[in-house]
């Protein structure tokens, strides 16, 4: 059974301010046990602490895709880019009659 205790929120301080300076703007994240685990764990990997993990992940991963946005390109992992070519690759559903209405229409055709 799932429980239905609320996680405790974990600070993420502003990218290039350090705790503790008076300007900084914490940002807090409610997470799981879990989550905040692998959080850990990962941190571990790098040797540094929680926070700078997290604020190092996330401002790469949201300028990447800040960036990515404005070039109007969509970024997709691995899987994606599978799920992706065998959508692509797949045998086309038949159309629906709707959906031959709203063809003729975008052809200007109705």
């Amino acid at each position: 059974m799932a429980s239905s205790r609320v996680p405790k929120p974990v600070p993420i301080p502003t990218p290039g301010k350090r705790e503790g300076d008076a300007a900084a703007s914490p940002l807090m994240v409610r997470l799981d046990e879990q989550s905040k685990t692998y959080l850990a764990r990962a941190a571990a990997l790098r040797n540094i602490s929680i926070s700078d993990y997290v604020r190092t992940v996330t401002i790469t991963q949201a300028r990447r895709e800040v960036e990515a946005a404005g070039e109007a390109t969509i970024a997709l992992t691995p899987d994606e880019q599978i799920a992706f070519w065998n959508a692509l690759a797949a045998p086309a559903a038949k159309l629906t009659p709707a959906q031959r209405r709203l063809g003729k229409i975008m052809r200007g055709q109705a």
